[in-house]
């Protein structure tokens, strides 16, 4: 029996009741060879875009793929990935994730409300706990990559990833090309190099608008600035997604734009691929 307080966190280096028979949180149990957390300084960047398409890149890649949902309180996987009706089922002791394909299976706290407008009003233990379950207690099976859509910032969520689960390969940043974006951005590579984790790279997500009419690319919240924070903090740059009404438009519909659209001339769907591409390469060149 542990001999951790009531209501521990895991968060050790800042608890007021840490002792010296206080134990730290054993690693979740599950098969996954590289866990990418997919984070962000501030909300509204397209973090959630960039983690459901870039599971399903990777998926139809043939990498046995897992998505999990960690934006507790403001879940939008189950929506994106038009599986919101779909709720997360038992079997024995294990918690079954929802198939989205043969090869991608996703956990989010979406799949657990009976009504989707139902508020999610924790704290940190509770968050805790609920982490653990959505590592340890579900069938995850074999995977090659567990991608975690993190909730904006540097709070709960972050350090209870980082602490229960195994084979955290790094962290991919996403900003937005604006100076207010990058700048919170550059936290986020702070807190994950805290964290003693490497930043698999920042992708600049919204780089430039695809004209619905032209084609045309406009830089409409500016460019360069996630490759300017990589070059600055010495991190990889992954790559820059453009703003397109598509992709939009398959969030909203539940199909991701990286299945809309495969084999199309098409500059959105051409950055995606090219994003998870390097981001491929750099777990791999860090395996060498």
């Amino acid at each position: 029996m542990s001999d951790q307080p009531e209501g521990c966190d895991g968060h050790c280096d800042s608890c007021s009741q840490k002792t010296d028979t206080c134990q730290k949180p054993k690693k979740a149990d599950i098969s996954v060879r590289h866990v990418i957390l997919v984070l962000s300084g501030k909300g509204g960047v397209g973090k959630s875009t960039v983690s459901v398409n870039l599971a399903y890149a990777l998926s139809n890649h043939g990498y046995q793929t897992g998505l999990l949902d960690l934006d507790i309180h403001g879940p939008s996987l189950g929506k994106m990935l038009g599986i919101e009706d779909l709720r997360l089922q038992a079997i024995g002791s294990k918690i079954m994730p929802v198939k989205v394909t043969g090869s991608l299976k996703v956990v989010s706290m979406a799949l657990l409300l009976n009504e989707t407008d139902s508020p999610i009003v924790w704290r940190g233990p509770m968050k805790a706990a609920a982490i653990q379950q959505f590592l340890g207690d579900v069938e995850w099976g074999d995977l090659d990559y567990l991608v975690v859509d993190l909730p904006p910032g540097t709070g709960d969520e972050a350090l209870n990833i980082v602490q229960f689960a195994p084979n955290v390969e790094g962290a991919v940043i996403v900003t937005t090309p604006q100076d207010v974006a990058v700048l919170d951005s550059t936290k986020a590579i702070k807190f994950i190099e805290m964290m003693d984790l490497p930043v698999l790279g920042i992708i600049e997500n919204m780089s430039g608008m695809v004209c619905p009419h032209c084609g045309e690319v406009v830089d409409l919240f500016g460019k360069g600035g996630g490759e300017k924070a990589a070059k600055q903090y010495n991190v990889p740059y992954l790559g820059a997604i453009p703003i397109d009404i598509e992709m939009r438009k398959a969030g909203d519909e539940g199909r991701p734009f990286i299945v809309r659209t495969p084999g199309q001339t098409n500059p959105t769907w051409d950055a995606v691929d090219q994003v998870m591409e390097n981001l491929i390469a750099e777990v791999e060149k860090r395996d060498a």
